[in-house]
């Protein structure tokens, strides 16, 4: 009995220590993002992280063996957002047009809220060969998922016919783009330009109203 307890007392401790470091490493990349954004990513180096981030380079070096492993765990924790994103978006019973919605909204967000307006979730290239294959799959795995959406909502009539893999192109394209123009200081908060721009890309899915010609 004494070491049922033990060992229950041993994995909420292991498990706190885990939330703990989860949540560390999260502080990390969001001050990595807002030294990417200042400075880009070619020229941060992890001592200007570890500033932003009020650690010593010491301290940063546990959390992370260098700029790449911050730079993978930025775009795989993305895409796992956005991931997400689309899966629930499509179990809420809805519109496609409403789905669609929901996952550019979601898209705009993760990008202006979490990484702050950096375009390190675009940087892809930037990482070694070996880090940057998984990243191209996930990559590609949600592009599929988004284009599924579009290609659903064509077939039931919802949108206008198009094909599907050129327009989720451009509205990707058009959410990625805001991290490049995107300022905290600047008329719309990252809400409304998540709201506005979303509406808008989907908008331009839908047919003409009866009567009228595109």
């Amino acid at each position: 009995m004494v070491q049922v307890l033990n060992r229950n007392s041993n994995e909420t401790l292991s498990e706190r220590a885990q939330r703990k470091n989860e949540a560390r490493r999260l502080a990390i990349l969001r001050a990595a993002a807002r030294v990417f954004r200042r400075l880009g990513v070619s020229a941060t180096g992890m001592r200007e992280i570890a500033e932003e981030a009020d650690l010593s380079p010491g301290n940063l070096y546990y959390y992370f063996s260098g700029k790449d492993e911050i730079l993978l765990f930025c775009q795989e924790r993305t895409l796992e957002r956005l991931g997400a994103t689309v899966k629930a978006a499509r179990a809420v019973p809805g519109s496609w047009a409403g789905r669609l919605r929901s996952v550019l909204s979601g898209h705009v967000h993760c990008m202006l809220d979490e990484l702050e307006g950096a375009t390190a979730h675009l940087e892809v290239e930037a990482l070694p060969e070996a880090m940057r294959v998984g990243v191209v799959q996930k990559r590609d795995a949600y592009e599929r998922a988004v284009r599924a959406l579009v290609a659903e909502g064509v077939k039931a009539g919802e949108f206008a016919p198009a094909d599907p893999a050129l327009v989720t192109r451009a509205m990707l394209g058009a959410v990625n783009w805001t991290a490049r123009w995107y300022r905290h200081d600047g008329a719309q908060s990252a809400a409304e330009i998540a709201g506005s721009l979303a509406d808008y890309l989907v908008r331009g899915l839908l047919p003409p109203p009866a009567g009228k010609k595109r």
